[in-house]
């Protein structure tokens, strides 16, 4: 990474303050890990320094800003949000190069930190009978079909490397299921053991919530032994993979936008009507900024090539 390029890591915020901290906290990690990156911070929402102002900062005596988000699933806030607020940028100063990488995205990095959750889950509970043994992916939830069906492909990836007869999907909010019914199936199956894996960076209202649910749960199933991770953002393998997305960017040229997952997109129609009306190719909302070339209609989305 050239001396005259700033990388912005993009948090999503937290109505807590422990949580925004822990970005920085992760920041500053990494900055040491890296002392001759300029490394700055911002976030989407909820703490005081947003995307505007991140970007700003970033292009102050920058050639290239290079954007990250520190964002585990894609939704309207990194497929709308996020390139609206780099088109902005890009106008503010038109000398600087704005690039972005990918989101950490449902990979097989995020899948070994989930497993490592899982593994760990296990040994405190003196490693049961997985067949006993239910398994909880508990996700933040959105309203967006195809960041919930990252997670899900997390869910069966667990199921396939591991032996649980039971690895169930849940979510905080938004959508459904929620913990407390998944708990209740599984019980219902005779599970007696359950390990919940939150996929959350870092802390915030709703890990105090998760906690809260659960401790409520211990309550009303007594007969069943409950083990409850924690959030993972400071997991050596989430550094490792931001490094691999700035090692990633190769050449001179920074990336206009990476391909996001789509299928199931909510956002794919709204695009597909913008581009009715606005046939310049230009529009900064939906996936034209963003890369997504696949087609979009009414119907069944066609089938892409992807990789794990």
């Amino acid at each position: 990474m050239t001396n005259d390029t700033a990388l912005l890591l993009v948090g999503h915020g937290s109505r807590g303050r422990e949580g925004n901290k822990e970005t920085i906290g992760f920041a500053a990690q990494w900055r040491e890990q890296h002392p001759d990156w300029r490394i700055e911070v911002c976030f989407i929402e909820h703490a005081e320094v947003l995307l505007d102002e991140g970007l700003d900062r970033a292009a102050r005596d920058a050639r290239k800003v290079l954007v990250i988000p520190f964002i585990l699933n894609a939704a309207g806030h990194v497929k709308m949000e996020l390139p609206a607020a780099i088109e902005r940028a890009r106008t503010r100063h038109p000398r600087v190069e704005f690039g972005v990488t990918r989101h950490l995205g449902m990979g097989r990095e995020i899948f070994a930190v989930l497993q490592g959750q899982l593994e760990r889950l296990m040994k405190g509970l003196a490693m049961p009978d997985p067949q006993t043994t239910g398994v909880i992916l508990l996700g933040r939830g959105s309203s967006d079909a195809g960041a919930n069906g990252e997670l899900a492909k997390m869910a069966r990836w667990l199921f396939e490397a591991n032996d649980h007869e039971l690895v169930d999907l849940a979510f905080t909010g938004v959508t459904w299921p929620r913990l407390e019914s998944v708990v209740q199936r599984q019980a219902r199956l005779g599970t007696m053991q359950t390990c919940i894996v939150p996929v959350y960076l870092f802390t915030g209202v709703l890990i105090e919530r998760i906690q809260a649910q659960v401790e409520r749960l211990r309550r009303q199933y007594p007969r069943i032994a409950f083990a409850l991770g924690t959030h993972f953002g400071f997991d050596p393998g989430i550094f490792a993979l931001l490094d691999q997305r700035v090692a990633g960017v190769a050449g001179d040229e920074l990336p206009a936008g990476r391909m996001l997952e789509c299928d199931g997109c909510k956002y794919r129609e709204a695009a597909a009507e913008e581009h009715l009306h606005d046939h310049s190719h230009t529009a900064t909302h939906g996936h034209g900024r963003h890369g997504c070339s696949h087609k979009h209609s009414r119907g069944i989305p066609e089938p892409e090539t992807r990789t794990a």
